[in-house]
């Protein structure tokens, strides 16, 4: 597997995924013939971006027309597949169907937020990159986001997740070529090693 697929990273723009048959409403309505815009402010990956566009517009297409975030996808513009996962106030949101307007003045960490300050791999993105935990690299972006939320708040007292719980936390993530052994095992093993880092220091 590529580093660029682990970092959530692919040549395919959500506007050519979109443009091919069977758009969502969601689609839809973020292609244009609604009128109304509103003015966003979002903090994308640390960085502050403001853009008036319309008020209709989702956060995923925000995010993709708009501040030129491309690491989430469009996959089936209902919620439902995970590829447009990201975090918002780090929670996470399937991206494609909430407003950008809803979530103004957010937070929003997408896979290229998980990236090192020098541009290397994060340690998720690494194991990922590790434990070939992608083949084609479409569910990347989501899954990582997800990976991330739950490894940032964890089982309750702070035990490590059991492989059900990885499950569980990546059960609306859709993956239809690692069979998702391998993505557990990159979870896996990007705690081991954060409960490693905590105990040194």
């Amino acid at each position: 597997m590529s580093e660029a697929a682990a970092a959530g990273e692919d040549g395919m723009s959500g506007a050519a995924t979109a443009a091919g048959g069977g758009m969502s409403g969601a689609a839809t309505a973020a292609g244009g013939g609604m009128s109304g815009a509103a003015t966003v402010t979002l903090v994308v990956n640390g960085r502050p971006v403001t853009r008036a566009a319309g008020a209709h517009l989702t956060l995923l297409r925000w995010l993709r027309d708009e501040a030129g975030v491309t690491d989430p996808k469009y996959g089936c513009g209902e919620g439902i597949c995970g590829a447009c996962t990201v975090l918002v106030d780090g929670e996470p949101v399937s991206a494609c169907i909430v407003l950008a307007a809803q979530v103004d003045g957010a937070e929003i960490t997408t896979a290229a937020g998980l990236l090192g300050c020098d541009g290397s791999l994060g340690p998720l993105q690494r194991a990922f990159h590790e434990h070939h935990a992608a083949q084609c690299g479409f569910c990347t972006p989501g899954m990582l986001m997800a990976a991330a939320a739950l490894l940032s708040g964890g089982p309750p007292g702070g035990r490590p997740a059991s492989r059900e719980e990885i499950r569980a936390a990546l059960h609306g993530n859709l993956c239809r070529c690692t069979g998702y052994g391998p993505i557990v095992d990159a979870v896996e093993a990007a705690q081991a090693e954060a409960a490693q880092q905590e105990g040194r220091r």
